[in-house]
């Protein structure tokens, strides 16, 4: 193929699909290839489902709130567009967070990592479990080393080590909330591993854990300090993104319907609602169901595969209370809700404590979240609804004595996909099937990991393995 400006589409314009075409600028800056680009979006704005709204003071984030800084490909992206400088870390007060146990926020007791106690007297002053339940937990440390299994779910997983109560009231709001799943088919080998490889290595998570010293002293549950926002919100490097974008490279409201490939011509032909374009070079940085209908007369069996892999869907309610309406002292930066408790939100953060400069003085910023896997029937409600339901929790859990003064939901449908059990050897066969088209690649959090830092580092892959190609090809 002799293409002196190889022309490379990037279909999707979510921070995945923005990462990608940022990567392929900065990488063919320094190489002999100089592609011409060219990103298509079937909505009216990129950045997918990272959103951030002012309403007079509030700063209002509809998705994403924050990255890990422990995965380094958001932080190096933000320092390598100038960012640094407006990068923030959570407040340095009240980096705890709660679990909601018979209508009470109950404090995740100090030093508990995961699903494992690293300081043990905390752990038991705790109500969080009952004292049968503790004792069940510490079972753990007498346990044997399992039988290598094929795969475990996470709630497999958790009754094996801890017992159900801890499978209830700690893994299904904590872990199963972060990919908003069904513990009962969320993979652990593809999701946490590194808690499989913990009981090869030392058959006890809580003696792993206390050996490793992953448990912060300061701090309960996460490591709080581990996470990043923007001062301006998430938006901030969604906007850096698409101004380092050539002038008219990215096309809007343009949605693509299918793929074909002329292999005698080594060229793509991208059929839009717009028309067709043509490209030497694909990154396709779409939620799987829609790449599966982007693919489906390209390759059926690849097309099924991508099908296959189910997404859950979630809504943000925003609210906004004058501070002394709160009985609750806020004391953390949010909490959990185990479904056991059966409520109609799942998890709430405390956005004014968690994040300086998203509220005035005076007043309080709540994130409420419902739906997810296992409650996704509430989401058939309207937004009327939602915000009645989710003002009702609030006011029960944090003693709220008015209304708010300010309320916003978003719907984020088919959002999080969920890694179910058998979801690693799918992702095998995926790649052998992507195998026949290396001028087309994959990218997006169905794939290898759920967070902003997962899919920059799936872009930017992309867009690494697209110009390794056409540099080869131009060099043949």
């Amino acid at each position: 193929m002799s293409v002196k400006r190889p022309r490379i589409a990037i279909i999707g314009g979510g921070i995945s699909g923005l990462a990608a075409a940022n990567r392929l600028l900065e990488l063919s800056a320094a190489r002999a290839v100089k592609p011409e680009l060219t990103l298509i979006e079937a909505r009216e704005r990129a950045g997918g489902v990272i959103n951030t709204l002012r309403s007079d003071d509030l700063l209002i984030e509809t998705g994403p709130d924050a990255f890990i800084s422990a995965k380094p490909w958001a932080v190096a992206l933000a320092q390598r567009l100038g960012l640094e400088d407006r990068l923030i870390r959570t407040n340095p007060q009240h980096r705890r967070s709660f679990i909601v146990r018979e209508g009470r926020l109950r404090p995740i007791p100090q030093g508990f990592h995961l699903l494992a106690p690293i300081r043990l007297w905390p752990f038991f002053a705790s109500d969080i479990i009952s004292w049968p339940g503790k004792a069940r937990m510490a079972l753990d440390l007498l346990l044997p080393r399992p039988r290598a299994k094929e795969d475990e779910s996470l709630a497999s997983f958790v009754r094996r080590r801890f017992g159900r109560e801890a499978l209830e009231r700690i893994a299904q709001p904590l872990i199963g909330g972060i990919y908003t799943a069904d513990p009962e088919r969320l993979s652990l080998k593809a999701t946490m591993p590194f808690l499989l490889e913990m009981e090869r290595e030392h058959r006890s998570l809580i003696l792993a854990m206390r050996k490793r010293g992953q448990a912060n002293g300061a701090a309960s549950g996460a490591r709080y300090d581990l996470f990043i926002s923007f001062q301006d919100g998430m938006q901030t490097i969604v906007e850096r993104l698409v101004e380092r974008l050539p002038q008219n490279a990215i096309r809007l409201r343009t949605e693509a319907c299918g793929l074909r490939f002329d292999a005698p011509k080594q060229q793509w032909q991208i059929m839009t609602t717009r028309g067709t374009i043509f490209a030497d070079a694909i990154c396709l940085a779409l939620p799987a169901p829609q790449a599966a209908r982007v693919l489906g007369e390209l390759d059926g069996e690849l097309a099924a595969d991508l099908r296959s892999i189910t997404y859950a869907s979630a809504a943000t309610i925003n609210l906004a209370y004058r501070r002394a309406a709160i009985r609750h002292p806020l004391d953390g930066f949010g909490f959990v809700v185990p479904a056991i408790e059966r409520r109609a939100i799942i998890a709430c953060t405390f956005s004014s404590v968690k994040f300086a400069g998203r509220a005035p003085e005076g007043v309080a910023l709540l994130r409420a979240f419902v739906g997810g896997a296992l409650q996704s029937e509430k989401l058939a409600l309207d937004d009327d609804e939602l915000l009645e339901l989710t003002r009702h929790d609030l006011e029960e859990l944090l003693a709220i004595e008015s209304a708010p003064i300010f309320a916003h939901v978003a719907r984020l449908p088919h959002s999080m996909p969920q890694y179910q059990l058998g979801h690693l050897d799918l992702i095998e066969r995926v790649r052998r099937r992507l195998s026949a088209y290396p001028s087309l690649q994959l990218a997006g959090n169905a794939y290898e990991g759920v967070g902003i830092p997962d899919c920059i580092r799936s872009g930017e892959s992309a867009a690494e393995r697209i110009l390794e190609y056409l540099s080869q090809q131009m060099g043949s």
